[in-house]
C-alpha cells in the first residue's frame, strides 16, 4: 500500500505532533514512520491503521490510490 505522504504530513501538523510523539502514541517505531514519510518503505495496512488512529483521522485519507 502507498501512503499519501502530503496528507500524512498535514495530519501530523494539524495534530501538533512530532514523529516521535506519533511513534509513541501509535506504537509504530519511529524508524518505520520516518521510512514511510521518506517513501523508502511501504507500510502494512495494520500500520496505516495505527497511524490513522493516533492522528484521529480516517484511514482512507492516508492511502494513496495511485
Amino acid at each position: 500500500m502507498k501512503v499519501n505522504v502530503n496528507t500524512l504530513n498535514l495530519a501530523l501538523a494539524r495534530s501538533c505532533m512530532t514523529k516521535k510523539e506519533l511513534a509513541n502514541k501509535s506504537g509504530v517505531d519511529i524508524v518505520t514512520i520516518s521510512r514511510i514519510i521518506s517513501k523508502t518503505q511501504k507500510p502494512r495496512p495494520k500500520t496505516i491503521g495505527k497511524i490513522a488512529k493516533a492522528l484521529d483521522v480516517p484511514v482512507e485519507i492516508l492511502i494513496d490510490e495511485y
